[in-house]
């Protein structure tokens, strides 16, 4: 297969923000009096912020209106983005930066595609915003994983048809989005948690583009 794009999710691939979004969802879940726990917490990953909220209210088998619920997400937002301020070049995760640029070099196509909202300000204090070709975030789609919605638009940005893309992703439901979207998955992390991917690699260090793409066939 001729393989032309790459998209990556945000969180557990360039960079670890999942436990600043642990400890924003904790804090507002304590606030309110629904216990919240780190496993908990591994059931957001990948889902848009309107629809972790649900799921934490589903806990305590809480209902909120709209215009509740709508506050309290932008409360969360607010104590995360007050951490993420603090990120810098060197919390990018290992080998992400000379992968992607090694990848830029070869002549493939780079998006991102991401349910935070926060992409931009992340990508920018990260230092690797340039990088990228397309940025598809929250703020551009509706549909949360395993819906692909996200990888297609992405791969619409790259003016390249989905099966010429492949998605590098460290949660479930990110790998069933792509297969979703006819794409090819890379899962990045567990072996066992993502079992349905198509390969899975522990990290970037020491790993280029090409390598992995040969593997995919």
């Amino acid at each position: 297969m001729d393989y032309q794009g790459l998209l990556f999710d945000l969180d557990g691939v360039i960079v670890d923000t999942a436990k600043y979004h642990y400890l924003a969802w904790k804090a507002l879940s304590d606030e309110l009096g629904i216990p919240f726990t780190r496993q908990d917490n591994e059931r957001l990953k990948g889902v848009s912020r309107m629809a972790s909220f649900d799921i934490i209210l589903e806990l305590d088998r809480r209902t909120m209106d709209e215009a509740e619920k709508e506050a309290n997400c932008q409360k969360k937002n607010d104590l995360y983005v007050s951490y993420i301020k603090r990120l810098t070049e060197d919390d990018l995760l290992p080998g992400v930066r000379a992968f992607l640029a090694d990848a830029r070099a070869k002549g493939y196509k780079i998006a991102l595609g991401s349910a935070s909202k926060n992409s931009p300000l992340i990508l920018d204090r990260l230092g690797i915003a340039g990088l990228f070709d397309a940025l598809v975030d929250g703020t551009k789609v509706s549909r949360a994983k395993p819906d692909p919605e996200v990888f297609l638009r992405g791969a619409e940005e790259l003016c390249l048809p989905a099966g010429a893309c492949v998605v590098f992703e460290d949660a479930v439901a990110g790998v069933e989005a792509a297969h979703n979207a006819g794409m090819k998955a890379v899962g990045i992390g567990s072996p066992e948690i993502l079992s349905q991917a198509d390969i899975v690699l522990p990290g970037f260090a020491d790993v280029r583009a090409d390598d992995v793409l040969a593997r995919l066939g």
